[in-house]
């Protein structure tokens, strides 16, 4: 996310390195670097100069604390204007007692679907909100059937009318339908335009005006830079949305789009799509992805996500069979579908304050547990339940079962007779457990 921005700024730090103070003749260099990197992100011109500017006039004749150096200091200003850019806090979702009904918008390909279910998801778990995702997309019916199939994935309700093609009326009846099926969250999933044509807008501002939506989001790909912002704009025009969610930011984003939609239509990013999974949505703050960008990791979210997928029942069992002995390869299978979830390995991992610089040349694929998945599915109930019973031919049947070598084998079952050992003498660092296990496979690669 942002690699290119985040190594470009950096070497424009570079060249305060050694000076006392931030002067006129120190800075202008650096603005200039600076400026040559946001406008190679895709920020247009006049707010990389503008942003620049401001910067300047901050850092201009600023004092140099002797254990704060130039471009330590120079950083400081650059996240806070950064942050001020992109929104400066966070902008919660509007919901409402009653019915909250939620009208998302956006080209056509730029994953309003995904978004629809992935929201409802998002919002069932942290609001506890019952939703109901309506499909009216009336032009391609496999619009319905995947937005079908992701409501089954996050379990929400589904409504559609395949025999309909008015969308204002589907909206109308699904608000009904949502009074007799006791929901009390509505996220309607709107036909995708491919430019901005004004049938499909005034259709759009019909369904608007017909459901009176608490909150109506616009939903743009990250990847197609200040494009994005443009048609944000054009959208915000005819439409007057509440909020942005930028997707696709774990692709090759340069991040013009995040900085700047902000400032040109003066509306909040909401939400950032951060993977294809369905857990894969993040409340955007804008402090936290402006240290990100300049390279100084986000420790809060890491932790928030975390959390997110930490069971507090499953951790009082498990604890249990710690105690007991009886942790097996079952309970440690759960324990790696909780990382899975919590979003790409890469992408954790450039979280950690100081980590994101050193592994930008690394492959962290995405399947780093696949291996050891194989082998444990490669074991019997019993054996993933009582560890200490897989002798030598046991070993060798699973590592050709699990395609791997039995040396392979060897190394995970001692890895795993270890991590048990250090759990037990934890006894009660539920959170840790998820670090634990995070840092043995990083070692393992």
């Amino acid at each position: 996310m942002f690699q290119n921005l985040s190594e470009k700024l950096e070497r424009a730090f570079k060249t305060l390195k050694g000076r006392a103070t931030i002067s006129d003749i120190n800075v202008a260099q650096t603005m200039k670097e600076i400026r040559k990197a946001l406008i190679s992100a895709d920020v247009d011109y006049k707010t990389a100069k503008s942003f620049t500017d401001k910067v300047r006039e901050k850092a201009i004749g600023q004092k140099v604390l002797t254990s704060i150096e130039p471009g330590q200091l120079l950083t400081k200003i650059m996240k806070d204007e950064l942050a001020e850019l992109m929104g400066s806090q966070s902008s919660d979702i509007q919901i409402e007692r009653g019915l909250t009904k939620i009208l998302v918008a956006g080209l056509q390909g730029s994953g309003k679907t995904t978004f629809s279910a992935k929201l409802a998801l998002f919002l069932k778990k942290n609001k506890k909100l019952k939703p109901l995702l309506v499909a009216c997309d009336v032009y391609r019916p496999a619009a319905i059937d995947q937005l079908e199939i992701l409501s089954k994935q996050v379990n929400a309700d589904f409504y559609c009318e395949r025999d309909n093609k008015d969308p204002v009326s589907i909206s109308k009846n699904a608000i009904k339908f949502s009074k007799t099926n006791n929901n009390n969250l509505i996220i309607i999933d709107t036909a995708g335009r491919i430019s901005i044509d004004q049938e499909m807008m005034n259709e759009i501002g019909e369904i608007k005006k017909a459901v009176s939506p608490s909150e109506t989001l616009f939903v743009v790909d990250a990847m197609t830079g200040q494009d994005a912002v443009n048609t944000a704009k054009n959208f915000n025009e005819v439409l007057d949305f509440d909020g942005v969610v930028l997707t696709k930011l774990d692709g090759d984003t340069r991040g013009g789009a995040a900085l700047t939609i902000r400032s040109v239509v003066n509306k909040p990013i909401k939400f950032i799509g951060t993977s294809e999974k369905m857990e894969g949505l993040d409340v955007f703050y804008p402090d936290r992805m402006a240290s990100r960008i300049l390279g100084m990791g986000d420790v809060i979210s890491l932790v928030e996500r975390a959390q997110q997928q930490f069971d507090e029942d499953e951790a009082r069992k498990i604890q249990k069979k710690i105690a007991k002995n009886k942790f097996g390869f079952d309970d440690f299978y759960k324990q790696i579908q909780q990382i899975k979830k919590m979003g790409s390995m890469k992408d954790l991992v450039g979280m950690i304050p100081g980590v994101g610089k050193s592994i930008k040349e690394m492959d962290i694929d995405d399947d780093a547990f696949k291996s050891i998945e194989a082998i444990i599915n490669s074991m019997t109930p019993k054996e993933r339940s009582n560890p200490e019973i897989l002798n030598g031919s046991r070993r060798k049947r699973i590592a050709v079962g699990s395609g791997n070598s039995v040396n392979e084998v060897n190394k995970l079952i001692k890895q795993f007779s270890q991590m048990s050992k250090m759990m037990k003498m934890m006894q009660g660092g539920g959170k840790n457990r998820v670090m634990d296990m995070f840092n043995n496979q990083m070692q393992r690669r």
